[in-house]
């Protein structure tokens, strides 16, 4: 009995030393990314050794993105508050450091680049500054980064850290061009085969043709694998026929006279001093005419972009005169530097009928592109030249230890493809295309078009 009343004792003891005990009870939590909620509260109550209860209403701050938060590791009142009080010591902020909260911003593909900064400096120094980790999209079809931290205060934030970021980025001329105004050529079959065909014939000309490398012709890949591993052996096989079977021969190697052949040099390794490789040439399933270059970096002005093709169609068919237009192509040519160090090389184009209703209906585009506040000043002074790229060698992917090429020789190739027919075009479609997206069938994204006329108005 006595033993009982001790126990009952430190009970009391422990009462009135429990004044303020926390209490925690999250009313607005997520334990998923697809709810959201812009204010969250968290309900905290007291008790106090009269017995009663006070709540207070922590209010996080209001903020103009998703914020979705979740509590982990939070363990039932009585094992928290009534447990052994000498093993187990609650306090507040270990409960608050058990919450997690994130937020989503829209960023486009051409701007992730400049929160990441060089080498990840940008993105690294805004972690360790503020607590919080940034998570970028795993790939081009997704448009927003994730920031995830302790509190809605850090992530806010991190997120005015990278409105900044942005815009600084959407000004600076470093920011590459995301979508485009184009005229598809690869929707004719007969064009990508000849170009498949061209570029084919480039990348396994015999070095005779292409550069005065070697006198030589080239041969297939299996014929030169078979000729360097004949230079690299040191044997030599000899026919011998004797009478007797039982009798041996002697041959001395050194009374035989050898003979030097001058070493065949490999197409690849001619290519590659010319600066020419696969990846300069465009892709042959998205040929295509530029009209206008577009930096679009949030849905908005792409949104905006796709209304101002659909209403500028009514005046594009106008200009054309409800008749349907058709382009040459024929021959090759430089743009940017010598033939010898060239940069792009393209089909030049040339309207069938001399009435200029193509440049005419394209120019009418670019205006109404121009009036919505979409094109950058020097591009909206930028005189309209079309033209049919089929090599650029700012398109060129580096290896490990590749020398560097900003241009490339066309000299050769201009010779033997300098007067190609190519053929005549129907322009069936003006496309607003997104850059380093592809379709199923194999060309840009299409984010809008409009449609050319395929056959004459009726009167």
């Amino acid at each position: 009995m006595g033993r009982d009343k001790g126990k009952q004792g430190a009970v009391d003891q422990n009462k009135k030393q429990r004044i303020r005990n926390p209490l925690w009870r999250p009313v607005c939590t997520q334990a998923g990314s697809s709810e959201e909620c812009s204010v969250k509260e968290l309900h905290v109550e007291y008790e106090n050794d009269d017995s009663e209860k006070s709540k207070v209403i922590n209010q996080a701050h209001e903020v103009h993105f998703a914020i979705s938060t979740s509590v982990s590791n939070i363990e039932e009142p009585n094992s928290c508050i009534y447990g052994n009080n000498e093993n187990r010591t609650i306090e507040e902020g270990s409960l608050l450091s058990a919450e997690k909260h994130s937020t989503s911003i829209e960023v486009a593909a051409s701007l992730i680049r400049f929160i990441r900064g060089k080498g990840g400096s940008t993105q690294k120094r805004i972690e360790e500054e503020l607590g919080v980790k940034i998570i970028f999209p795993s790939s081009r079809k997704e448009d927003f980064i994730i920031i995830e931290g302790s509190s809605a205060e850090s992530l806010a934030r991190a997120a005015d850290k990278v409105q900044v970021i942005l815009d600084e980025a959407v000004k600076s001329p470093s920011l590459d061009y995301s979508h485009f105004i184009s005229l598809p050529l690869a929707i004719h079959p007969e064009l990508v085969d000849k170009l498949v065909n061209f570029q084919n014939s480039i990348l396994g000309i015999s070095n005779d043709n292409l550069a005065s490398v070697s006198n030589g012709d080239a041969s297939d890949d299996d014929e030169d694998v078979n000729h360097q591993s004949d230079r690299r052996s040191s044997s030599v096989a000899v026919g011998l026929k004797v009478e007797d079977a039982n009798q041996h021969v002697k041959v001395h190697i050194s009374d035989i006279p050898l003979t030097s052949y001058p070493p065949r040099a490999s197409t690849s390794s001619s290519l590659s001093d010319l600066g020419i490789d696969k990846s300069i040439f465009i892709k042959p399933r998205t040929f295509h005419l530029t009209i206008l270059m577009l930096k679009l970096w949030n849905k908005e002005r792409i949104d905006a972009a796709t209304e101002v093709l659909k209403n500028v169609y009514a005046k594009v068919v106008d200009t054309l005169g409800s008749r349907p237009v058709r382009i040459r192509l024929k021959g090759l040519d430089c743009m940017r530097g010598s033939l010898a160090k060239a940069r792009v090389l393209y089909a030049p184009v040339e309207e069938i009928g001399s009435e200029d209703r193509l440049i005419g209906a394209c120019q009418v585009i670019i205006d109404a592109y121009v009036e919505a506040g979409l094109v950058l000043e020097k591009d909206a002074n930028h005189r309209l030249k079309l033209h049919a790229t089929v090599m650029n060698a700012r398109h060129r992917k580096r290896k490990t230890g590749m020398r560097k090429f900003d241009s490339f020789d066309a000299r050769d190739i201009i010779k033997k493809y300098g007067a190609e027919e190519w053929g005549e075009y129907l322009i069936r479609e003006a496309h607003l295309s997104q850059r380093f997206m592809f379709d199923e069938n194999g060309y840009y994204h299409c984010c809008a078009s409009i449609p050319f006329p395929e056959t004459m108005a009726e009167d």
